[in-house]
């Protein structure tokens, strides 16, 4: 499976964030969005980073309460993994699992369009798995 077929049954909503804006209203849309990342971006197309619920978790601990009021690219992180449209769902989990991230923007021709979180991925690959099952059940059963 591609990345394209996860965004046509997940859709292509990413909720973004300037990273001018403060740790607290990130944590609050997170909270709004029942999401764990934000992309960091000042006009929705272009990444400036990624800032995670671990994120905000590790500088608190780092920073303190402070943190709060600081701006989202004070914690977020710049150096952001990538995918294409035409990427396979299965090298997509390669990437994640070796870089140990949960949330990889999707991007054509340099701008945002998406973005697939491990859950999308591990869905993906159960849904592939419960289809060479039924597929392998009715081969076994034809006469």
């Amino acid at each position: 499976m591609q990345i394209s077929q996860l965004l046509r049954h997940k859709g292509r909503e990413v909720t973004t964030i300037d990273g001018a804006e403060s740790v607290r209203t990130a944590l609050a849309l997170l909270a709004d969005k029942g999401i764990g990342a934000l992309v960091v971006s000042s006009d929705g197309r272009r990444i400036d980073g990624i800032v995670s619920e671990r994120d905000v978790a590790r500088g608190l601990h780092s920073r303190g309460a402070g943190l709060l009021a600081e701006p989202v690219s004070s914690v977020m992180t710049a150096q952001v993994h990538t995918c294409q449209l035409n990427a396979s769902v299965h090298d997509l989990a390669r990437t994640m699992t070796d870089h140990r991230v949960r949330h990889v923007p999707v991007v054509e021709d340099g701008a945002l369009i998406g973005i697939v979180s491990i859950g999308d991925v591990v869905k993906a690959r159960l849904d592939e798995l419960e289809e060479e099952r039924r597929q392998l059940v009715d081969y076994i059963q034809t006469p």
